[in-house]
């Protein structure tokens, strides 16, 4: 043989094959079943869903109305020193950034029935923010010894303060430093205080396991925009103070969307006068106003509410099954009728539709 000449394979050296092996799961030869829709199966559905979503429905909407709500926009009350000045305009001269403008505002209240709790109100407010969700540092607000060098680097530029990386914030972060600090008095009919109750508005867990307070806070400062340090958030109560502050705990879980309330009182219902509620009548809401909003194009607003098994007042949920349950009944009639007077049998379905074989 030549050289250079190309050899024969050796014998018995097999062709590589890429056919997949002969297996009922590789050759798709599993047992398989296809729904076939007929009107006689798609139209028992139609009605189905629908009269089991209406009464669904009605339930849920007449839950959620059944559910007393007030609601008071103050963003642009006015300044009690100052009638003829808003507060939201007060706080439009930096000079004034750190003070408290205070309003009142008297209101008339429906009858509320049964638990009545406060919230606040901010909108185009946006804490979902990637930067501002990340900027905090749980080991920090979970009580653990975090030195000031340790602490979260997405914190800045509220890690450490300006000038001396020696000492830092507690807590740090844009979360913190922007809390909600506006608050709020209530007497009903200008002779009876409305006891507001700052407990029990955080999550359980949140206060047992992710919030808990240092052994001491050497080295750390209040935040920038707070008027007093952590640790004297509410020095009447040591349970409510430091990171387990249920105000502050509130604050950090930052809300899903632009627009939102979060808890801020209870109504005290061991009160003679408001045991069953709070009466229907005049109330004098009277507000510190620390917090502009105006420079974000925002509102804030006080929201009294009562709440069912379903939660807090949301017509939404109860109009979308009425909405898709009506649907379905108009549909699964329209279908009926186009059934009964131009449909085929399944045995003409078929012929007409029948598979060619070649």
């Amino acid at each position: 043989m030549a050289p250079g000449t190309p050899t024969d394979s050796p014998q018995g050296e097999k062709t590589k094959n890429r056919r997949p092996k002969d297996t009922k799961f590789k050759q798709q030869k599993l047992p398989a079943w296809q729904p076939i829709l007929t009107a006689n199966t798609v139209l028992p559905a139609f009605f189905a869903i629908g009269v089991a979503f209406i009464p669904l429905g009605v339930a849920l909407l007449v839950t959620s109305n059944n559910i007393t709500e007030f609601v008071l926009d103050y963003t642009n009350c006015k300044n009690s020193q100052n009638p003829n000045e808003t507060c939201a305009k007060f706080f439009e001269n930096v000079n004034n950034t750190g003070l408290i403008c205070r309003c009142e505002q008297e209101v008339e209240l429906p009858e509320f029935k049964g638990q009545v709790y406060m919230y606040y109100g901010l909108t185009n407010f946006y804490q979902n923010h990637r930067r501002y969700v990340k900027s905090r540092d749980d080991n920090q607000l979970n009580g653990q010894s975090v030195g000031v060098s340790s602490l979260n680097t997405d914190c800045d530029p509220y890690r450490t303060v300006k000038g001396n990386d020696s000492e830092g914030y507690a807590p740090c972060g844009a979360i913190a430093n922007s809390l909600f600090n506006d608050s709020y008095t209530m007497v009903f009919n200008n002779s009876v205080p409305v006891n507001l109750l700052k407990t029990g508005i955080a999550w359980v867990s949140d206060k047992s396991v992710k919030f808990n307070n240092p052994s001491n806070w050497d080295h750390m400062h209040k935040p920038p925009n707070w008027a007093r340090p952590v640790w004297e958030l509410d020095v009447n109560a040591t349970s409510n103070n430091g990171y387990k502050n249920e105000d502050l705990i509130v604050w950090m879980r930052t809300a899903a969307l632009p627009s939102f309330r979060k808890l801020y009182r209870r109504i005290d219902h061991s009160q003679t006068e408001f045991k069953d509620g709070l009466q229907a009548g005049t109330y004098k809401i009277t507000i510190d106003y620390s917090y502009p909003v105006t420079a974000f194009q925002g509102t804030k607003s006080i929201i009294l509410t009562t709440t069912s098994w379903l939660g807090g007042k949301n017509p939404f949920l109860g109009i979308a099954y009425l909405v898709v349950g009506s649907l379905c009944i108009i549909l699964g009639v329209i279908f009926s009728v186009i059934q009964l007077k131009w449909g085929k049998r399944v045995g003409d379905f078929g012929k007409t539709f029948a598979v060619k074989k070649y």
